[in-house]
């Protein structure tokens, strides 16, 4: 065996190694919240229990570093975050930041609009079915649907009597006039 062979071998099994515990750690998400909303600190627990890395801010200038990081006032919801180069705007499933982080998107980031009963961090009686949102500076579009049916109770892990519905990305972000609003 030659010399070389042995250093392409070894700078691969570093290679190998680097990816797998780069896998292994948890997403770091920070989170810039009022200091006297609840539901902001059970979606921080929530993404706790779901095995990212959680950091809280509160801050008292929410609508101004909302519009600093590229959130539209149309997808505004009570928190804002911060997960690797992307925005994550409201009550957004762990699933769908998972989503968004493995295929990565062009895009600002992710946002649930408002704070739908039954999203994470809002669960109670009478879930609602809410959609998760892609957006850049040019638009949204739908990136998943969270669907609630009959008089099921929505799960906070979006397991029990919902429905996730995954959306392509394949087609470009609409502009707000294409969608009518």
């Amino acid at each position: 065996m030659k010399p070389t062979d042995i250093a392409r071998g070894l700078a691969l099994l570093l290679g190998l190694a680097f990816a797998a515990s780069s896998l292994a750690s948890p997403p770091s998400v920070t989170v810039y919240k009022d200091p006297r909303c609840g539901c902001c600190a059970a979606w921080a627990r929530y993404l706790t229990q779901a095995g990212f890395t959680v950091t809280t801010h509160d801050v008292s200038d929410m609508p101004d570093r909302k519009r600093a990081m590229g959130v539209p006032a149309q997808l505004n919801s009570c928190h804002t975050a911060q997960v690797g180069p992307y925005v994550v705007e409201g009550h957004v499933p762990a699933a769908a930041i998972e989503r968004l982080l493995r295929e990565q998107p062009k895009a600002i980031g992710i946002a649930v609009a408002g704070m739908p009963v039954g999203s994470p961090g809002m669960e109670g009686p009478n879930p609602q079915s809410y959609e998760v949102k892609l957006f850049d500076a040019h638009g949204e579009q739908v990136f998943e649907r969270i669907a609630v049916g009959g008089g099921d109770q929505l799960h906070a892990a979006l397991g029990d009597g919902a429905r996730r519905e995954r959306l392509g990305l394949g087609a470009d972000l609409v502009d707000d006039d294409d969608l009518g609003h």
